[in-house]
């Protein structure tokens, strides 16, 4: 195959289309202009803030060396590490490029519609797998990636497409992953060595293919990523999110992050992310998302992956009730393999958050932040709310199966209930107004799930 420094020859001879600008117009007070003053106060659909869990998919040429992480081309070549460079000559020929690792991406076992039944299976509300990653290559027939794409190379195949819809299929919301920056993009370093004065790499390249996966697949969610090299006027990010706001086929539905250019993140752009495995240690007054992984210390998948890199269920659920807690959205990522298989250990803990979820969900969908989020006594409790419903959830069962938390102020009308059992609770305060809730007494195989229990209160204040 050819290498991807052919894009250069492709501007060069004209064969790649160039971006032309959207002019944002103020014929109404409802169009946004193509600055963050305008498009911040864009209001974020509600389908993201209800769907509160999503699956992130890490899948790309990558995946063929599965070693490291999903960043091996650049610790190998970009900033490179003994340690890749070791691998590298272990395991392959002298003259070996990470171009001719494309054909060995095969995603011959990729079964769109059995990823969707374990997504569906998981919970998750949502899905975002990566189009492209830093590395350029593209799980779609990008026309402005030119044999280094799925279409051309490897697999043969629309990934994009084939996931989107049997997602769809599904009623599960489907979210695309995109990196505005390409490490050896030959266009993408001239930008840089110009010291960011021409765009030969952003008109090219970047913004073609946001417009295209736009009006090709319709995205319910845009995860920008790469953008932190370059200020947001280089990337012509504003430009292109007037566009989608205003007048693109997705514009009321879609959502999108805050990686959009240097100093965005956690200031500028849908929900934010801030950064990797954001975790506020208090309610913050935006939407936001922790994105984490099951492996540790990748998000694509890894061939010498450990059990113990993966997180275990139980922290799993913890992270997401205190996300939930905190106002968040928790996205939890998994690598499939070069074929487009799903390890088995990903697939356990997909389906555990899945259970737990099919019982404890009502505590989780849809719901707000409380007046209080947590409280720590022996043991921490973590509240999520839907009016006057109010849920705690706590990870360790209490001493003598008595329930003693102080925030819920409880009125004549106050039930409480179990999630995933029948009947009330017992309930009364204590000489402190604190309340004390009687759990079932049941042996741990009787309860409904093996941690993080909820109790449901209505009428409490």
């Amino acid at each position: 195959m050819r290498e991807p420094q052919c894009w250069l020859c492709l501007v060069v001879t004209g064969l790649v289309p160039v971006v032309v600008s959207v002019k944002s117009t103020l014929a109404t007070p409802r169009r946004y202009t193509a600055d963050w003053v305008s498009l911040d106060t864009r209001p974020l659909p509600s389908w993201f803030d209800e769907a509160k869990f999503g699956v992130f998919v890490h899948w790309g040429v990558f995946s063929v060396p599965a070693w490291g992480s999903e960043w091996f081309w650049w610790h190998w070549q970009g900033q490179p590490q003994a340690g890749y460079e070791q691998f590298m000559r272990r395991h392959y020929p002298p003259g070996f490029s990470y171009a001719d690792f494309g054909p060995q991406f095969t995603a011959r076992f990729f079964r769109p519609e059995q990823w969707a039944d374990l997504f569906e299976a998981s919970g998750a509300k949502y899905v975002v797998l990566t189009t492209k990653h830093h590395e350029g290559f593209t799980n779609w027939p990008s026309p402005t990636s030119w044999n280094w794409n799925s279409k051309d190379v490897g697999p043969h195949r629309d990934l994009v497409g084939e996931l989107g819809a049997a997602l769809r299929e599904r009623n599960i919301r489907y979210g695309l992953y995109h990196s505005l920056m390409e490490w050896f993009h030959p266009l993408y370093v001239i930008d840089k060595k110009n010291g960011l004065k021409t765009q030969h790499f952003v008109n090219t390249k970047t913004m073609p293919e946001l417009y295209h996966l736009v009006n090709s697949y319709r995205p319910d969610l845009i995860w920008s990523d790469g953008d932190w090299e370059c200020p947001d006027t280089y990337w012509n990010s504003t430009s292109f999110l007037a566009w989608l706001y205003n007048d693109s086929p997705i514009k009321d539905e879609v959502v999108v992050n805050d990686r959009w250019g240097q100093g965005c993140s956690c200031h500028h752009g849908g929900y934010f992310n801030c950064q990797d495995k954001y975790k506020p240690e208090k309610l913050p007054d935006h939407k936001w998302e922790m994105c984490t992984s099951i492996d540790r210390k990748s998000w694509g998948y890894r061939c010498d992956m450990l059990l113990s890199d993966i997180l275990p269920a139980f922290e799993i659920i913890k992270e997401l009730v205190k996300t939930v807690s905190l106002g968040g959205n928790y996205l939890l990522n998994i690598g499939p393999t070069r074929e487009g298989l799903i390890d088995p250990i990903f697939q356990e803990r997909l389906l555990t958050i899945g259970k737990w979820l099919n019982v404890s969900g009502e505590a989780i969908y849809s719901t707000r932040p409380w007046r209080v989020q947590m409280e720590k006594d022996k043991r921490t409790v973590w509240y999520t709310s839907k009016g006057s419903t109010v849920y705690a959830i706590f990870m360790h069962w209490p001493e003598h199966g008595i329930l003693k938390i102080k925030s819920p102020k409880t009125t004549e009308s106050t039930k409480i209930i179990m999630l995933g059992m029948h009947g009330n609770l017992k309930w009364s305060k204590d000489s402190k107004d604190c309340l004390l809730i009687t759990l079932p007494s049941l042996p741990p195989s009787g309860l409904p799930v093996k941690f993080a229990w909820t109790v449901k209160m209505t009428n409490v204040k």
